[in-house]
């Protein structure tokens, strides 16, 4: 776009003070005559840039010049270099596009705010890769070019040929009518329908996609944050899923939730402990969640549940039961 590579044009000014026209032009991309009527552009919109002539001549802005972002104050600035920290971009595929932007915006603060936002900026962590257990979170890989294609797909309109590997099953391609890309806890979805049908896949499921040239047959406006919401709720409610009622120690209640699809309901007891009914994929699921938590928690139904844990219990037990010395 004419307007970015305007950005561009005086951002490369300004780092390296005096460039040929020659030389914009390698750096752009783009004819010596876009160059040209770049600079008169940018001439008309009052940004001092001058030329000069001679065997070392070019183009250069008038000293002390500066493109400030107006009205930005010390807040604003803030929240615009901590939003670059997020790697939500990296899931679709714009992590190098998000680096230069915020590049951009540094060298367009107002000089009173850079040192200080940048200072600040330091000093706030947002989502990092690991927690203070050392769990690392580890964001899903997705080749750039599927994931450019995608997303190329959404903002276009168009309809997207998709090669996807379900869960058990083969790779086999579908063509959908892409709604919105999402991203949560570094996985990346696209949200669709496939013949009127809502759909969601994920990103590092998609081995190829291919943008096609026919209009998705989608809504003009759509309420992403509303969409997402309605299909986790329908996820929550399909499948082989169990409810479990538990009591549990309230430092505990952070790790079952962050396992458990869905907090039904949530109480204390007089002793201090929680009794919290909450939903699981499937028995498997459930069998684990609770034998993790080990004697923090106790499941009080289902009674199969409570079944299992005792007889597991006790086949630990014995196993590690005093043996006479050999």
């Amino acid at each position: 776009m004419r307007a970015d590579r305007l950005v561009s044009l005086v951002l490369l000014l300004r780092r390296h003070g005096r460039l040929s026209a020659v030389a914009l032009a390698r750096e752009l991309e783009v004819s010596t005559r876009t160059v040209l009527r770049d600079i008169e552009a940018l001439s008309a919109a009052g940004v001092p840039v001058y030329a000069e002539r001679g065997r070392h001549g070019g183009f250069s802005l008038l000293p002390g010049f500066r493109t400030e972002l107006t009205g930005l104050n010390h807040d604003e600035a803030l929240a615009l270099l901590i939003a670059g920290s997020r790697r939500g971009a990296q899931a679709f595929g714009l992590g190098s596009a998000l680096a230069s932007a915020m590049l951009k915006v540094i060298d367009a603060l107002p000089e009173s705010h850079q040192g200080i936002a940048a200072e600040a900026a330091e000093r706030l962590l947002i989502d990092p890769e690991t927690d203070l257990l050392s769990r690392r979170s580890v964001a899903e890989e997705v080749p750039d070019a599927v994931v450019a294609e995608i997303r190329r797909a959404v903002l276009a309109g168009h309809r997207l040929r998709i090669h996807y590997a379900a869960v058990g099953q083969a790779p086999r391609w579908r063509t959908v009518d892409p709604i919105g890309l999402v991203t949560v806890r570094d996985q990346g979805y696209l949200l669709a329908t496939r013949s009127g049908a809502d759909r969601t896949y994920r990103l590092s499921r998609v081995l190829a996609a291919e943008r096609l040239a026919e209009p998705a047959r989608r809504p003009d406006r759509v309420d992403l944050d509303r969409a997402w919401q309605e299909r986790g709720t329908r996820f929550r409610a399909g499948g082989d899923q169990v409810a479990v009622l538990v009591r549990l120690a309230p430092a505990r209640r952070e790790e079952l939730v962050g396992t458990a699809l869905a907090v039904l309901a949530e109480d204390a007891d007089p002793d201090g402990l929680l009794r919290m009914e909450v939903t699981f994929q499937d028995a498997r699921h459930a069998k684990w969640a609770l034998w993790q938590l080990a004697l923090d928690a106790e499941a009080l139904a289902p009674r199969w549940l409570r079944a299992w844990l005792r007889e597991r219990a006790t086949a630990i037990a014995t196993r590690y039961e005093d043996r006479p010395e050999d």
